[in-house]
C-alpha cells in the first residue's frame, strides 16, 4: 500500500505494470475504491504500461476531509498527485465520477493527459435535485438505506444475483458517508459541457447497454463533444463494465491504446 501526502489530502494508490512504461491512470467511480479495476488489470500487459490507480478523497484507505468537495477539488488532488508521483503525461480512464475528473484535468492540463476513456461518465451527471434528494436520503439512513437501489443502477439483473455482487454491496456501504456526500455534492454543481467541448485529444467512450446511472445515449452524446472521438457500448452490462465484462473491457481498451495513441507493445 501507498499514501500519497498531498496538501489537502492523503491519498491511497497502487500501481501495477511497468515502472518505466507510458503511464496509465484509472480513476473509480462514486462509492468504490480502486479494487475496481482488479480484473482489468490483471488482463493488461506487463511490461510498456505503467498502471496506477488511486482511492479519491474519502473513499477507501484516502483521507476523508469534510464535505461539500466541488469538482475543481477533485481535478486538484489528482493533478497534484500525479505530479507527486512524476507523472508528466498520461493516459486517464476516468469511470463514472472518475471520468468527470479526467474531463475536467484534460481541460485544465491538456500537456498531463494525452488520451482520455469516459467510461459511462457524462458532461453532466442527472440533475442538482437528484443529487441532494440522495445526500439527504443518506444523510438520514446511511449509505445502507440506499443500497440496493444503487446496485441496480450498477449492475445488470443476472450480476445483481450472484455472490460477486454481495461483495460490491459491502464495499459501497463501508465508504464513508462524508466521502460519498462531497463527491455527490460535487457532481451536483458540475457541468463540463463547454469545457469538454473545447478538448483536441484521442477520446473512448465505453457505455454499458443496462446502466441507469449513465445510460449510454449520454455517455455517447459526451464522447461526441471531441471531434474524432470513438464510442463503444457494452452489451448486458451496467454502470461497471470493467467488473461485469472485463475481457471485453481490456479489449476495447487495448484497442483504444495501439490505434489512437500508438502504444505499440499493448
Amino acid at each position: 500500500m501507498r499514501i500519497a501526502r498531498l496538501k489537502s489530502v492523503d491519498l491511497h494508490w497502487r500501481e501495477d505494470g511497468d515502472p518505466d512504461g507510458i503511464p496509465v491512470v484509472f480513476a473509480n467511480s462514486l462509492g468504490t475504491d480502486l479494487r475496481l479495476w482488479d480484473k482489468v488489470i490483471a488482463l493488461l500487459p506487463s511490461s510498456g504500461v505503467r498502471l496506477i490507480r488511486f482511492d479519491k478523497r474519502g473513499h477507501g484507505l484516502s483521507s476523508c476531509p469534510k464535505p461539500p468537495y466541488s469538482m475543481e477539488a477533485l481535478c486538484e488532488d489528482t493533478e497534484e498527485f500525479l505530479q507527486e508521483i512524476g507523472v508528466t503525461g498520461c493516459i486517464f480512464v476516468g469511470l463514472s465520477i472518475g471520468g468527470c475528473i479526467g474531463q475536467l484535468l484534460a481541460s485544465r492540463r491538456p500537456g498531463l493527459v494525452k488520451g482520455l476513456v469516459l467510461s459511462n461518465s457524462a458532461a453532466k451527471m442527472g440533475t442538482a435535485q437528484m443529487w441532494e434528494e440522495r445526500i439527504e436520503r443518506i444523510r438520514a439512513g446511511g449509505i445502507d438505506s440506499m443500497a440496493d437501489a444503487i446496485l441496480e443502477r450498477w449492475f445488470g439483473e443476472t450480476f445483481r444475483t450472484s455472490d460477486e455482487a454481495v461483495l460490491w454491496r459491502n464495499m459501497l456501504t463501508r465508504t464513508p458517508a462524508d466521502g460519498y456526500i462531497g463527491c455527490s455534492a460535487a457532481l451536483a454543481a458540475s457541468d463540463l459541457t463547454a469545457s469538454t467541448s473545447g478538448l483536441a485529444l484521442p477520446v473512448l467512450g465505453i457505455g454499458g447497454e443496462h446502466d441507469l446511472a449513465s445510460p449510454s445515449g449520454v455517455v455517447k452524446a459526451t464522447t461526441e463533444l471531441v471531434p474524432g472521438s470513438r464510442f463503444v457500448e457494452i452489451a448486458t452490462a451496467g454502470h461497471l463494465p470493467c467488473v461485469e465484462c472485463p475481457e471485453i473491457y481490456a479489449g476495447h481498451l487495448m484497442t483504444f491504446l495501439k490505434e489512437d495513441l500508438h502504444v505499440g507493445t499493448v
